[in-house]
């Protein structure tokens, strides 16, 4: 049986003048999943999640969301998500629960108790009478999460939802998305830079890079390829690249800023590197066995890229 996608997107590009944003990105996101969506500050992250959520218009490319294809679909399809693009919104003179009462009504959607059970939800009814304007960071982040929860979305798409929040606030939103997922199917398509956070969540990443998807890959096989790996700082990195081809037949590694260079293969003796350094008169400025992480994986990512263009 194929996979049900959610999301799926065809040659996406959004375009600045002469600068992609976003250039010919197929993204797929599993119906039932949390996708975590990764890139630096430019990657295309936002820009990615503006257009499914209608704020810009993509220049070139295509996408289905919720089964729908056409703009009056996507219309209809936007009913049925939340989302968190930069900050909501609310108006600063009225409080915590007025705002999300004021959503509401606009939106038509009934129940008079949605309001406080969405607060409780969040962690926030203790805060229901208090301004706008007189919420810390943290509290705005989690109204904001409150109202992209209202309705009961299928999809969640949120962008950076934990900024500003303490560590004991980050718990609770992932404790929340878990739930959402696990007990009510939701959806969830998740862009963070806090990367630590995401590998405790995410099903399925995709990493974003300079507008370009680098990869795309669900969480079991990204387990499989974060082993060990070997991290070696030298002075000239691009002479030592090429002993390590010519002199140790090794071919899985990259070469990051600052000449360091990531030998992802199985290392039998650290002292074999190092001394391939000093035998031709490059400098060894570090050495360390290193274990690998969702951000130094992207990390290596990006750089293997950047080597190969």
């Amino acid at each position: 049986m194929s996979e049900e996608y959610i999301i799926q997107s065809h040659g996406l590009t959004k375009m600045y003048g002469q600068t992609a944003a976003l250039k010919n990105a197929d993204i797929r996101v599993r119906k039932g999943s949390i996708y975590g969506l990764v890139g630096n500050n430019g990657a295309g992250k936002t820009t990615f999640l503006k257009i499914l959520t209608g704020w810009i218009r993509p220049t070139a490319g295509s996408f289905t969301m919720l089964g729908e294809s056409t703009e009056a679909g996507y219309r209809k399809a936007r009913t049925r998500i939340g989302s968190i693009i930069e900050a909501p919104g609310f108006y600063p003179k009225l409080t915590a629960k007025q705002n999300l009462e004021y959503y509401r009504l606009q939106r038509g959607i009934p129940g008079k108790d949605t309001v406080d059970n969405v607060l409780e939800m969040v962690g926030l009814s203790q805060a229901a009478g208090k301004k706008f304007c007189k919420l810390s960071l943290g509290m705005k982040q989690r109204l904001g999460l409150g109202l992209a929860l209202m309705g009961e979305p299928e999809l969640l798409i949120l962008d950076e939802p934990i900024n500003g929040l303490d560590p004991a606030g980050i718990v609770e939103v992932r404790n929340l998305l878990l739930k959402l997922n696990k007990e009510k199917g939701v959806t969830i398509l998740i862009s963070s830079h806090i990367l630590t956070e995401l590998e405790n969540i995410a099903t399925d990443y995709g990493f974003l890079n300079t507008g370009e998807l680098a990869e795309e890959i669900g969480v079991e096989k990204l387990r499989e390829k974060c082993r060990t790996f070997l991290e070696i700082q030298v002075t000239d990195a691009a002479a030592y690249a090429a002993l390590l081809e010519s002199e140790m037949l090794c071919s899985n590694y990259c070469v990051l800023p600052d000449n360091r260079i990531h030998i992802m293969e199985k290392v039998d003796n650290v002292s074999d590197y190092s001394a391939l350094a000093v035998s031709h008169g490059i400098g060894l400025l570090g050495l360390e066995m290193k274990e690998i992480n969702l951000e130094n994986y992207y990390m290596n990512l990006i750089g293997s890229r950047k080597e190969e263009a």
